[in-house]
């Protein structure tokens, strides 16, 4: 069974999240709506969580 995160969804790689990311803010000039934006806060979230698991596993 794949790890889960506290809130009950499936852990993701930092990698992973970070891909998506870049596909939801291609270019820094790119203006995002506020929904994007909230996504993109969401994501970074997700990834600096990941990130912080991932380091933690290796240590």
């Amino acid at each position: 069974m794949p790890p889960s995160s506290p809130s009950g969804g499936l852990v993701r790689s930092a990698d992973e999240i970070n891909q998506q990311i870049r596909a939801l803010w291609p270019h820094p000039a790119v203006r995002l709506s506020t929904e994007q934006r909230a996504r993109y806060e969401r994501l970074v979230v997700e990834w600096a969580a990941a990130v912080r698991g991932e380091v933690v596993k290796a240590a």
